[in-house]
């Protein structure tokens, strides 16, 4: 088990309803605990922070982020709210919009992919990707699009800030393979053969629209 004393005192919360709330996870960061322990985790967190929510599976979190991976997680305060978002998140219904900001290399322009996601195999991190074909299974597939919100001209390299949303349910690493697939690996992404950098995975969950209310993170200062 992980040793909650060693968090900050507070995570920040976001935005809080009756139902859920928003929590502002920081990078380096596991969202549910580890089967080895000894990792930090947010699960471990609420259940050394919030004890009303102990009962509840994962402590109430409705989505995770990756380890690297900062901003907007929602947490649900019942089961009733847990089971709705759940769903919600799984499925195309609208009432959840989640936007992200991501540094990719290269000097790059507004677009969008269509692209099918599946685990490569057994004990892998990654996940291949693929064309969408006649035959692929719907729920395999993953949309997205992005606008580039700001070029970063450096000395012998460039890179791209995009501002990127999730249309529909998404995949694992949907982002972050799905750029990579397309030649925009993420700054900091060693997974997907992004280059190097001290700050690690530059991906942000920057938004999350929830019922219309729309909750925003802080942005984070990519080096």
């Amino acid at each position: 088990m992980d040793d909650a004393r060693a968090y900050p005192a507070v995570l920040p919360v976001l935005h809080e309803t009756e139902h859920w709330f928003v929590l502002d996870k920081p990078p380096h960061m596991h969202s549910v605990s580890q089967a080895r322990g000894g990792a930090r985790s947010v699960e471990a967190w609420l259940r050394a922070r919030r004890p009303e929510l102990v009962e509840l599976e994962e402590c109430g979190l409705v989505h995770r982020l990756d380890f690297e991976t900062s901003g907007c997680l929602l947490v649900a305060k019942h089961n009733a709210a847990r089971a709705a978002w759940m769903a919600s998140f799984r499925s195309n219904d609208g009432r959840v919009r989640k936007e992200y900001l991501a540094l990719v290399q290269g000097r790059r322009c507004n677009g969008s992919f269509e692209l099918a996601f599946s685990s490569r195999h057994k004990g892998s991190q990654k996940v291949t990707v693929a064309e969408v074909r006649a035959e692929t299974n719907p729920a395999h597939v993953g949309r997205c699009r992005w606008i580039a919100v700001q070029h970063k001209l450096g000395e012998g390299s460039a890179h791209t800030l995009l501002q990127v949303e999730l249309d529909g349910p998404g995949r694992r690493h949907q982002i972050r393979a799905g750029l990579a697939s397309l030649g925009m690996p993420l700054v900091g992404d060693a997974l997907y053969c992004g280059e190097p950098h001290t700050d690690g995975l530059h991906l942000h969950a920057s938004a999350l629209t929830i019922d219309g209310q729309r909750v925003h993170a802080s942005t984070l200062q990519w080096g």
